[in-house]
């Protein structure tokens, strides 16, 4: 009989250097690709009157407006009082001539002495809510270049919310320095 040798055989090293030295460097960089999800806050502040702000208030209460329905943005100072109305475009809202048109009012406040940095935005209820985020940040500020950097410059960061007015189609067409829904 023929005896049967047995190939000498030795246990192998599983060889892993290579797969460690994969997963050092592939795990961070997945964890640092994944998107974790953003929250912003805005803040609201509602305006807290002291009895001396209330008396002027009752004398002749000035309060700046932004109504926002579906068809237009209409800027209202005082109160009721239609200043300057945007159409909506094709490409949406014009928040850019809103803004150019806010700053040029801020400076007019400024120029008579007036210091307003509140403004209340009168909504639809078919305003959708990135509409409604887009307005307020808008109205709260405006990039400016100053000393060679850009910086958010202050425009009416004092932001209220309240229900747009219920208007009909007749009414819709108003004159810029007559009241909303006045006969003309």
């Amino acid at each position: 009989m023929r005896r049967h040798r047995r190939p000498n055989t030795q246990d192998a090293e599983l060889d892993i250097t290579s797969f460690m030295n994969l997963m050092i460097v592939l795990v961070p960089v997945l964890l640092l690709s994944l998107v974790f999800s953003q929250v912003r806050i805005l803040n609201l502040q509602l305006p807290v009157l002291t009895e001396e702000e209330q008396a002027q208030d009752e004398q002749e209460p000035k309060i700046l407006e932004l109504v926002i329905t579906p068809s237009r943005l209409t800027l209202n100072y005082p109160a009721g009082m239609a200043l300057k109305q945007f159409d909506i475009t094709e490409t949406g809202y014009d928040f850019a001539a809103l803004s150019v048109y806010l700053q040029d009012l801020k400076l007019t406040f400024q120029q008579q002495g007036i210091e307003k940095n509140d403004i209340v935005l009168l909504l639809d209820p078919a305003i959708d809510y990135q509409t409604i985020v887009s307005a307020m940040d808008t109205v709260r500020s405006f990039k400016a270049v100053v000393a060679a950097n850009l910086v958010d410059a202050e425009l009416f960061p004092m932001v209220s919310l309240g229900d747009a007015p219920a208007v009909s189609d007749s009414e819709s067409q108003t004159t810029i320095g007559q009241p909303i829904g006045a006969k003309q």
